[in-house]
């Protein structure tokens, strides 16, 4: 089996401005993880910033807290993961 590159291609990191608890940060991520955020947020009636804020918020309380941009993909990727296997 072959696998393909994903649509759109190969695109690097997008840097944004989001607020969080009324302080203004830059995160950067690839194009694909702004449209799971995106899309995460929608599903939930949040806007983006309220999300990114409740997984920053998930982060900090961990003993060796990552990156916000890393905390973001993992989650991400672990919502991407737990909708598969629940299907």
């Amino acid at each position: 089996m072959s696998i393909v590159p994903p649509a759109g291609g190969f695109i690097g990191p997008v840097k944004r401005s989001v607020t969080i608890a009324g302080h203004a940060t830059s995160i950067s991520l690839e194009p694909i993880f702004w449209r799971a955020l995106e899309n995460a947020a929608h599903v939930r009636s949040l806007p983006l910033n309220a999300l990114i804020a409740q997984v920053d918020a998930l982060r900090i309380r961990t003993d060796d807290p990552p990156n916000l941009a890393s905390a973001l993909r993992s989650w991400v990727v672990s919502l991407a993961n737990f909708e598969s296997n629940s299907q």
